[in-house]
C-alpha cells in the first residue's frame, strides 16, 4: 500500500513539474546553471572511471581469453560492445545516480526544511516547477554527451594498454574495435541514458521535495533518492533492452 501511495504522490509531482513555466526567462537562465551543475562537474568523475574501466577491461578480457581457437582481435571487440551496450550508459549512470541523486536530494531536501520551498508557495510560484523542470530537462540533455564522452575515453583507455604495455598490439585492437561494428548500439545507449537521466532527477527530486524534518532526514532523502533511483534504473534496463534488442 505504501508503494502505490508513493507512486500517486510521485506522478501528482511530475504533474506538478510538467506544466508551463510561471517566467520563461528564469526558466532560461536556471537551465544553462544547472546543465553546468549537474553535467559539466561530473566530466571529471567519468573521465577517470571509463578510462579506467577500458584499460581493465582490455587487460582482463585479454589475459582470460587466451586460447588460439579465438581471433586476435575478439579483446577489442568484448570491450568495444561492452562500453557500448552496458558501461557508458547504466553503468555510468548507476554511478552518476549517486553523485548527481544525492546532489539534487540534498538540495532540494535543504530548501524543504528550511521553508524556501514554503516561502515560494505562499508568493503563488509553483514551486516544483521552478526547482525541478530545469534539473530534469538539464540532465537530460547533458547525459547524451556524458554517454558519448565514456564510450570514447573507455576505449581510449583500452588503446593505452596496447601502447604502453605488451598485453595486446595497437593493431590487434584496434580490428578489434572496428570488427562488425553496429552503429545500433550506440543509439540503443543514448535512448538508455535519456531516460535514466529522467529517473536519477525525478525520483532524486521527489525525495527532497518531500523531505520533511531535520538535517537527519536530508540525509535520509538522499540514501532513499540514491537507492529507488538505482533500482529503478536497472529495472528499466531490462525493460529497454527486451523492447530494443529482443
Amino acid at each position: 500500500m505504501k508503494l502505490f501511495q508513493q507512486i500517486g504522490k510521485y506522478c501528482l509531482l511530475m504533474t506538478k513539474v510538467f506544466t508551463r513555466p510561471d517566467n520563461w526567462r528564469m526558466f532560461f537562465r536556471q537551465l544553462p546553471l544547472e546543465m553546468e551543475k549537474l553535467g559539466l562537474r561530473s566530466l571529471g568523475i567519468v573521465v577517470i572511471i571509463s578510462i579506467f574501466i577500458g584499460a581493465i577491461m582490455t587487460i582482463q578480457t585479454k589475459l582470460n581469453t587466451s586460447n588460439p581457437l579465438l581471433p586476435r582481435y575478439s579483446t577489442g571487440l568484448v570491450t568495444r560492445d561492452t562500453l557500448l551496450l552496458e558501461f557508458s550508459s547504466t553503468i555510468l549512470c548507476l554511478i552518476l545516480a549517486g553523485k548527481v541523486g544525492s546532489n539534487i536530494a540534498s538540495e532540494i531536501g535543504t530548501m524543504r526544511i528550511t521553508e524556501q520551498i514554503d516561502a515560494l508557495e505562499i508568493m503563488g510560484v509553483n514551486s516544483a516547477n521552478y526547482l525541478i523542470l530545469p534539473k530534469i530537462v538539464a540532465f537530460v540533455l547533458m547525459m547524451p554527451f556524458l554517454v558519448i564522452f565514456s564510450m570514447a575515453l573507455g576505449i581510449l583507455g583500452g588503446y593505452g594498454v596496447g601502447m604502453f604495455s605488451n598485453i595486446i598490439t595497437v593493431s590487434d585492437f584496434v580490428y578489434g574495435i572496428q570488427y562488425a561494428f553496429n552503429p545500433f548500439y550506440v543509439t540503443y545507449s543514448l535512448t538508455k541514458s535519456l531516460f535514466f537521466a529522467y529517473i536519477i532527477t525525478s525520483v532524486s527530486s521527489y525525495y527532497g521535495y518531500y523531505a520533511y524534518g531535520g538535517a537527519l532526514d536530508v540525509g535520509v532523502a538522499s540514501t532513499n533518492a540514491v537507492v529507488h533511483s538505482s533500482v529503478i534504473i536497472l529495472l528499466f534496463n531490462i525493460l529497454i533492452t527486451n523492447i530494443m534488442l529482443a
